[in-house]
């Protein structure tokens, strides 16, 4: 391709393919550090605030919620967030396991126990994906961040000094760096070479919004069955968020059933614990798999969120790697542009690479061999997985260990995982 004369090119410092919440977090820390990133996004950016743009909630590590915090969003989103105060995980015989009484195999996670290291942090914050966009879209207003939506990534050059990014319009862009933030079917992936490795798990996730008759107390529920876990996630204003995982034949089923049979299912699932449970809203069913980008980094490229690893939703973990990416790639960025480096160099990502590369591996494979013990009624290992989770219920050490990880607190943080600016 010959090159666009500069007068004719849009420039920044960093060019975010992907306005999502992993990508404008990365837009808005590279700001908050001098940085100038032009975010791209072929959804129009007036669809992150839609009501129901993907019906989707997450669980927000307390780590990830700090970040948010020194970004500048914890007013808005604060009093929306509901505190995760426990998290109960038991082992399922069958799918009405949800209804009956806690056999001796399970693990009962307490933030109270870790309040003196986590200053009073709960296990983690639920929040609905539209009120985090919603958030994430006014703060990147008020900081004044170039966002061009809709517009689709349909090109990427690499040059020895910057890279360029072509539009579906026609517009080119140029910037020392590029960053993929827009997902598993990634075209900056794709144009840096950047192969991937995945399967598929035969299984969906369900994922319904349901209305309760009493207060679920901040209380997470995560039931193994045969067919998946099966997590009740506490919402404000008495609701839960419900991720339901079921054979990818069910799941289709129960996409396309009418309402009274899914609430048939869903209360044989549920049970009557905290009273009535009623959907509210539309539900979605979406095919649960793993993908792992070979590498994170290529010259002028890095990949942060899906994009580098899509992995099982088990324990909420996908959305909070990818904000750790963030929160790693602009401190190490940041920290170049101090030292005068080239921000785009192989030196200067590789060290981001470094940085993130063990963690989102260990995660990925944790998530999709848990996913693998669980799934499944062989009598033999669900002796075992018993064991495991009685053993480690009677183990304090080990119990505020796993919490920690969790809430994202262990290991080398990046400074706004800790609530600090760049």
């Amino acid at each position: 391709m010959s090159a666009v004369p500069k007068s004719d090119v849009i420039e920044a410092d960093v060019i975010i393919a992907g306005a999502g919440l992993t990508g404008a977090t990365l837009g808005l820390a590279l700001a908050s550090a001098g940085l100038t990133p032009v975010l791209v996004d072929p959804q129009p950016f007036e669809a992150q605030i839609a009501p129901t743009f993907d019906g989707r909630a997450s669980a927000i590590a307390f780590s990830s919620f700090r970040q948010w915090r020194a970004l500048g969003l914890g007013e808005t989103l604060a009093p929306q967030a509901q505190r995760i105060e426990q998290i109960l995980v038991t082992d399922g015989r069958g799918p009405g396991a949800s209804a009956g009484p806690a056999s001796p195999a399970y693990l009962r996670f307490d933030a109270a126990e870790i309040a003196a290291r986590s200053d009073g942090e709960p296990l983690g914050y639920m929040l609905e994906n539209r009120v985090s966009r919603a958030a994430l879209a006014e703060a990147v207003g008020r900081a004044g961040l170039t966002v061009l939506a809709p517009a689709r990534v349909t090109g990427v050059t690499f040059g020895p000094a910057a890279a360029e990014v072509t539009l579906a319009d026609g517009r080119v862009l140029r910037a020392p760096l590029v960053v993929g933030a827009e997902g598993r079917g990634s075209v900056v992936r794709e144009a840096a070479g950047i192969e991937t490795l995945g399967w598929g798990y035969g299984q969906s996730g369900v994922v319904a919004t349901v209305a309760l008759e009493r207060d679920h107390q901040g209380v997470a529920y995560e039931h193994f069955l045969p067919s998946g876990p099966f997590a009740i996630l506490p919402l404000t204003d008495k609701r839960a968020s419900l991720v339901w995982t079921e054979s990818a034949r069910r799941g289709e089923a129960l996409r396309g059933a009418r309402d009274e049979v899914f609430h048939a299912h869903l209360r044989r699932r549920f049970g009557d614990f905290l009273g009535h449970a009623e959907a509210v809203g539309p539900r979605f069913v979406y095919p649960l798999s793993v993908q792992l980008a070979a590498d994170l980094v290529a010259p002028r490229m890095a990949l942060v969120g899906d994009a580098a690893h899509a992995i099982h939703p088990l324990a909420g973990q996908g959305l909070n790697l990818g904000l750790k990416d963030a929160a790693a790639l602009a401190e190490v960025l940041a920290e170049a542009v101090r030292l005068g480096e080239d921000i785009g160099s192989a030196v200067v990502l590789e060290r981001y690479a470094r940085w993130r590369r063990l963690d989102n591996i260990a995660v990925s494979l944790a998530c999709d061999g848990f996913n693998r013990l669980f799934s499944n009624n062989n009598p033999a290992l669900r002796a075992a997985r018993g064991a495991g989770l009685a053993l480690v219920n009677r183990i304090g050490p080990a119990r505020r260990f796993f919490m920690h990880e969790a809430g994202g607190a262990q290991g080398d943080l990046p400074r706004l995982l800790r609530g600090e600016a760049l």
